[in-house]
């Protein structure tokens, strides 16, 4: 197997994605971080878009977290995190999708300029949070016992709330009978807890509170 290095920034959710599925497959990997404020040449030279995460794999370079994710699966053929049948691999892969447009939800939350546009953004995240409440098998994990993609998916959603939960009461669980449940187990995995360096909720922290956002203004009252 080639050399796996993976960059990004300290922050991306979507790079934890990756790293935690490495991690649960025992795939040995480099972590590379970057200035996304000051981005260095070589990363310009091989990220189109500028993002973050990629993939470095030997001299070839790969872009888009759901690219990446299919093509660590693809070459680890001895530790599945999807199911065989296509149905249900399909399936697996539009919950993944669901937890990346949950992601889009939670930047628009902490972004948001206002009390109307976070309180609209809250209800959003609500909707979703409900709707994967109904979805959820009987645990641990999304489809029962084996961690999957799709916990790899959403592990990183809920790393952001621990730190929103910090800040204070924003009922986007109240009443729900399996998330809290399905949060909890997601934050237990040594993959999920390795994904990330040791400060990050100091820097997510201090991240939120210069983005002069509604939840900035919260934070400084």
């Amino acid at each position: 197997m080639p050399s796996f290095e993976l960059v990004s920034n300290h922050l991306c959710p979507y790079t934890q994605r990756a790293a935690i599925l490495l991690a649960e497959k025992g795939v040995p990997f480099e972590r590379t971080y970057v200035d996304l404020a000051d981005k260095p040449a070589w990363f310009l030279r091989i990220s189109p878009l500028g993002k973050v995460p990629l993939l470095r794999v030997g001299d070839a370079a790969l872009f888009e977290t759901s690219v990446i994710c299919q093509y660590i699966e693809e070459v680890t053929p001895d530790a599945p995190r999807l199911p065989a049948d296509p149905l249900r691999r399909a399936h697996h892969r539009a919950w993944a999708e669901l937890a990346s447009a949950i992601l889009a939800d939670v930047y628009a939350f902490y972004t948001a300029p206002d009390a109307t546009s976070f309180d609209r953004k809250c209800g959003d995240l609500r909707a979703k949070m409900c709707w994967l409440d109904q979805h959820l098998a009987d645990g641990p994990y999304f489809d029962g016992a084996d961690f999957g993609l799709v916990d790899a998916a959403f592990a990183p959603v809920f790393r952001l709330f621990d730190t929103f939960d910090r800040i204070g009461d924003f009922r986007i669980f109240d009443t729900l009978s399996k998330v809290p449940a399905y949060r909890a187990s997601l934050a237990a995995r040594p993959s999920v807890a390795q994904a990330v360096v040791p400060d990050y909720a100091r820097i997510f922290h201090v991240y939120l509170a210069e983005r002069g956002s509604h939840l900035s203004r919260l934070m400084a009252s």
